[in-house]
């Protein structure tokens, strides 16, 4: 299937119901502007139907990787959405992102399944920015990098019942990269599963940004298996390794709730909680973590800098005890550029 848009406004609802397995042009340069299937301005739209959309990205992930290819399509791109659902779909092996959901009010995934390899660059789940009240929910990701990654202008955004694997975690961020970022308010993260993922749930900024907002961050009743930093605020997120750490992030992180979270990490940093020298992290809650490590090099440990977390609850490993110079996290994180 070639490129295709759906565009309103439109007088009343509509539903596209896909039952079949549909492929894109695997080309990598099939589609040189926009993304494969664009749903923009509709009100009380509902895809659905059981059906996968293929977008055969072999061929383009070896030419992103050889850097012969610029701009690769999304799969799914969805744009000025209200009051509508996706249900009951696949997206199979996205050029790039698999979904982009942007500018959307009340729009909820259930049953939304994301599938790809591993190693696949820059293949995100689903991203969401600038969009308020998205429900993503009883979902599966499978990918090769964040199951789920978020943009600024975020607002009540709540995922649940979904599993991630592998993957590099949920990740809201990176923020401050760009001038006139809007806040990110009320992302909640609860009743997930992370298998094998290079990061668990994740809030980064970059050094020397500009100025931003994180606030209401709830990543509570989660479960990690084998994974690698399961618990991460990184406010000196430079995955290229170019940025000027003597300065700052100026994105104040606050009201983060960090509840009942348990299994077992494949790095001996379990908890890594780096915040701005210029802004550090306020209204930290952290609690009933326990969560295992049996390499070699010791027990499970956290690391802290520039914040004072409220602490209650089981603490293993202990958090914060010792806050002095930190370690960035292990580099299965630094590897998670999006």
């Amino acid at each position: 299937m070639n490129q295709v848009k759906l565009e309103g406004p439109c007088k009343g609802p509509i539903e596209l119901q896909i039952q079949a397995i549909l492929k894109a042009p695997s080309d990598p340069n099939a589609i040189k502007v926009g993304e494969w299937l664009t749903v923009n301005k509709l009100e009380f739209f509902t895809m659905s139907g059981g059906g996968t959309l293929d977008g055969q990205g072999k061929a383009a992930w070896e030419c992103k990787q050889s850097k012969k290819c610029t701009k690769l399509p999304n799969n799914l791109s969805f744009n000025s959405l209200t009051n509508s659902i996706i249900k009951d779909i696949t997206t199979l092996d996205s050029k790039s992102f698999h979904v982009n959901v942007n500018q959307c009010k009340n729009l909820t995934f259930i049953n939304f399944n994301v599938s790809a390899p591993a190693n696949s660059p820059n293949t995100d789940g689903i991203h969401v920015a600038r969009a308020s009240s998205v429900n993503i929910t009883e979902s599966s990701f499978s990918t090769g990098d964040d199951c789920i990654s978020i943009g600024d202008e975020t607002e009540q955004l709540y995922i649940t019942k979904v599993t991630c694997g592998p993957g590099h975690g949920i990740s809201v961020g990176s923020l401050g990269g760009n001038p006139g970022e809007k806040p990110v308010v009320g992302v909640f993260v609860k009743n997930c599963t992370f298998t094998s993922t290079d990061n668990g749930v994740r809030i980064k900024t970059w050094p020397a940004s500009h100025p931003g907002v994180v606030s209401d961050i709830h990543f509570e009743d989660i479960i990690v298996q084998n994974v690698s930093n399961p618990i991460v605020i990184d406010q000196v997120y430079c995955p290229s390794g170019k940025c000027n750490k003597d300065l700052p992030s100026q994105v104040k992180i606050s009201k983060v709730s960090i509840q009942n979270i348990k299994g077992t990490s494949r790095t001996q940093n379990v908890v890594t909680l780096l915040c701005s020298k210029g802004s550090p992290c306020e209204g930290v809650e952290v609690g009933d973590i326990d969560i295992s490590y049996s390499g070699k090099e010791g027990p499970a440990k956290s690391s802290c800098e520039n914040i004072k977390p409220s602490l209650k609850g089981k603490q293993i490993p202990a958090v914060c005890s010792a806050a002095a110079a930190a370690p960035a996290p292990a580099p299965a994180a630094a590897a998670a550029a999006s």
